[in-house]
């Protein structure tokens, strides 16, 4: 249910979805979705807490695999980029739906955000402070976040098939970890 909900609300957004429509993309009756979820917004704050949950773990596990903390950062964007590749409408209503506005909405998003900012933080050298880490990780998630809409959502007009998947995820991490250890140096 929650990721037929995750598309439904992906593509016609909060405000335009009703529970029917839910109900029928997913092949219930609408009772039967309320008895899992009180309400459309019930459902919808479901639907972000799985994306985002989801979104963490695959993150998490992705940077604890690497041996370096440079294999670290790179399994890092590779997994970000898999989730936005792979579960676009999840990223969609993390990252850029019209949902900004609500306070409750907000909050989770919120929650998501810091979640994603703990990991990252945790691959930036750890000899600055905290509050400057948590400052580098938050910029490296919106670099993360600026090139996958340019590249997977292509919501800038963009000239990006000069470059292959592989080849953008590359510059990507490398950029973020050329800045990273940049910071070491001063």
């Amino acid at each position: 249910l929650l990721d037929v909900a995750t598309n439904v609300f992906a593509e016609r957004g909060f405000s335009a979805t009703i529970m029917d429509d839910i109900a029928y993309a997913g092949g219930i009756t609408k009772p039967v979705l309320y008895q899992h979820f009180d309400s459309k917004r019930a459902l919808y704050i479901a639907v972000l807490e799985d994306g985002g949950a989801r979104l963490i773990e695959s993150i998490s596990l992705a940077t604890t695999n690497g041996e370096t903390l440079r294999e670290q950062v790179s399994s890092g964007f590779d997994a970000y980029f898999d989730f936005v590749r792979d579960d676009e409408a999840a990223f969609r209503l993390l990252f850029t739906s019209s949902s900004k506005t609500d306070t409750d909405f907000v909050q989770v998003k919120n929650k998501v955000l810091e979640q994603f900012c703990d990991c990252v933080t945790s691959l930036v050298i750890d000899k600055i402070q905290n509050e400057e880490r948590k400052l580098i990780a938050h910029s490296i998630i919106g670099l993360a976040e600026s090139a996958a809409k340019y590249f997977y959502l292509k919501e800038i007009d963009s000239e990006v098939t000069v470059l292959t998947e592989k080849e953008f995820r590359s510059w990507v991490a490398d950029l973020a970890w050329k800045g990273m250890r940049g910071i070491s140096e001063n």
